[in-house]
């Protein structure tokens, strides 16, 4: 089964954080929308780290990028009332509705996934 992956997931990944192995079982099977590839990239270019560099770590990851397409915008947008007491930011409620379109699961480190996951019908994995 596919997951969605946030981009805490990611990081965790790629410094070997707590609950890296998890992300790592289901990286072959694993989506990402663009917004949320768009926080990991712009993580890692204010540490410094070349452009060329940042394409080749994360082209290595083979995660599956999704474009923010209208339906996609529209559903992200719908889900700011429910999220918005929870601090969810953008890129998480694009991840939550990726998952909820595609009836799958949503991969993150972030806990307050799960005040909101409920409402938002959506099956939200901790990785740690």
């Amino acid at each position: 089964m596919s997951v969605v992956v946030d981009a805490s997931a990611v990081f965790a990944l790629l410094a070997d954080e707590p609950g890296a192995d998890k992300v790592r079982s289901v990286l072959s099977m694993s989506v990402m929308t663009a917004v949320n590839f768009s926080e990991v990239v712009a993580i890692y270019a204010r540490s410094g780290i070349e452009a060329a560099v940042i394409e080749q770590s994360l082209g290595e990851l083979n995660i599956e990028v999704v474009p923010l397409d209208r339906q996609l915008a529209f559903d992200t947008g719908l889900l700011r009332p429910i999220c918005q007491n929870a601090g969810l930011s953008l890129g998480d409620r694009a991840c939550l509705a990726l998952a909820k379109q595609r009836h799958i699961p949503a991969l993150t480190a972030d806990r307050a996934w799960l005040r909101v996951a409920a409402e938002v019908g959506v099956e939200v994995q901790l990785i740690r």
